[in-house]
């Protein structure tokens, strides 16, 4: 057996092939990786097709079908009598740098600013400032103790009505979809929000997305044009944040304190586009805009031509009392665009979420949708209709919220014993999925968030939320996808955490 033929031979041993990868293809995997860390050397001669296939002991045309794959993606060349030959990767890739070409072969070459954690060079001014961070990992409020559950969903029974929809498979619903979304979906949602929710609602005015994310950037591509100024809250949605980023607006941060949005007589001094609330239970705070505050926020955008975006994201966990009625509920001039997603109510790939529009922006919108995001998933949005017009979305809402309440009571209760005597605040809020955990000024809550991530707990310091100078401190704990077992456990762990971080 040829040196070659020995070393191909081990690698095919080695590597952890997936189980139905066909054979060609796994000797085509080891021969490049081989290649690229040059355990076979530019240069050098590869044993015959026949020579191979008999050391390998596979078929012969196992071995041509993965030599003509090298080939044709220039690993090695053959030629008529000569033999086949790997190629010399680095001579190539310094040649096609120096013609300007893009090298089609091996890896590409280095790049200034392409290394790890540094930005890559030729991306736009935008997608340099928008990759600058990862805002994802640094702000989504996680489950504190571990491993997401998301046991609670009945996934048998939708599976079932997934299947349903399958079977009869109608061609509607195999395209793209035009109207908005599904109609039954969008139906749905209409009596769901006028009995839920206290929006006034009809169903043309309600438009499919494919989440709060994709909602809050239609809106800004359609209301705002670049330079224009979107208020939002201070501490605030990290999405909401880069999503105007992303469309080039200008953010002024308006200051949150327990009764929602407060703005002051330099704010009022400004003249908004957009304004970004969450009402009913403000991301990340937890407070709920007064009704004076509500009204007050109305007649603003009225006077200035402005557009509310009103982001109902965890309305349906509240658990004491009915939900808080919609601020777009008290709207008269149609300024307040209502959107809210079934990520959090579901589960958080499911993707889907609702935008409700004023009645002179439908077409506009409906039109956009479709231009610009091609949404589809029309099946998953035709189980989910059967999901909701069947009853079963209502009771498993039933379900979660107690569920969700008694792991949120079992945190609280374990943490106000712990930290009793602390100069430590617990939300009392009966909604949401976090708690917020108030402390004092003088503490470093970034520092607390990563002693607690090297103890294995995911906590967010609320100070990063902020866009001005943070005014207060604390830390965001997320508990609803948290088993009461993990909660019993972690949570006294979390309490000595911020004691040790009090006492410092």
């Amino acid at each position: 057996m040829s040196p070659a033929s020995d070393l191909l031979g081990h690698a095919l041993a080695q590597a952890d092939f997936h189980p139905r990868l066909p054979q060609q293809r796994r000797l085509y995997e080891a021969a490049k990786a081989a290649i690229h860390r040059q355990q076979l050397g530019a240069g050098s001669k590869l044993p015959s097709s026949r020579d191979l296939a008999r050391d390998l002991r596979i078929s012969r045309n196992t071995v041509i079908a993965a030599f003509e794959q090298l080939a044709a993606e220039g690993y090695v060349s053959s030629t008529l009598g000569s033999g086949t030959y790997v190629a010399d990767l680095q001579a190539h890739s310094a040649r096609m740098r120096g013609s300007g070409a893009t090298p089609r072969v091996g890896h590409p070459p280095p790049r200034a600013g392409s290394r790890t954690g540094e930005r890559p060079a030729d991306l736009s001014r935008r997608g340099q400032e928008l990759t600058s961070y990862a805002a994802g990992p640094r702000f989504e409020i996680q489950p504190f103790a571990g491993e997401a559950d998301f046991s609670s969903f009945p996934f048998k029974l939708w599976q079932r009505l997934q299947n349903r929809v399958w079977r009869e498979a109608p061609e509607a619903l195999l395209d793209y979809g035009q109207s908005g979304g599904h109609l039954p979906l969008r139906q749905a949602i209409t009596e769901y929000l006028r009995m839920s929710r206290s929006v006034k609602v009809e169903v043309e005015q309600v438009m499919i997305t494919a989440g709060t994310q994709q909602s809050l950037d239609l809106c800004a591509q359609l209301l705002a044009d670049a330079g224009d100024t979107a208020w939002i809250e201070d501490p605030c949605y990290w999405g909401a944040r880069r999503a105007f980023q992303a469309r080039e607006l200008k953010l002024r941060p308006i200051a949150v304190d327990g009764d929602g949005m407060a703005l002051d007589a330099a704010d009022l001094a400004t003249r908004p586009r957009l304004i970004y609330v969450t009402p009913s239970h403000q991301y990340p705070t937890g407070a709920v805009m007064s009704l004076a505050r509500r009204r007050e926020l109305l007649d603003v955008a009225v006077h200035k031509d402005a557009w509310i975006l009103e982001d109902d994201y965890d309305s349906e966990f509240r658990y004491t009392g009915r939900p808080l009625a919609a601020l777009q509920g008290l709207d008269h001039d149609d300024r307040v665009l209502y959107m809210g997603t079934f990520s959090k109510v579901i589960y958080p790939g499911i993707k889907v979420g609702y935008l409700v529009v004023p009645p002179a922006l439908i077409d506009a919108f409906k039109s956009a949708l479709y231009d610009l995001q091609r949404p589809g998933q029309l099946m998953v949005q035709a189980a989910l209709a059967d999901f909701i017009g069947l009853g079963h979305f209502t009771t498993h809402i039933r379900k979660i919220r107690q569920i969700y309440g008694a792991r949120r009571e079992l945190l609280r209760r374990t943490l106000e014993q712990r930290l009793d005597g602390q100069p430590v605040s617990i939300s009392r809020e009966e909604s949401g999925l976090h708690l917020v955990l108030e402390l004092p000024d003088d503490v470093d809550d970034v520092a607390l968030e990563q002693r607690a991530a090297d103890a294995g707990i995911q906590v967010k310091a609320l100070s990063a939320y902020f866009l001005k100078p943070p005014v207060r401190r604390g830390l965001l704990v997320g508990y609803a996808y948290c088993t009461l077992e993990k909660i019993a456990e972690c949570a006294p762990l979390l309490a000595a955490i911020i004691i040790s971080g009090v006492d410092a």
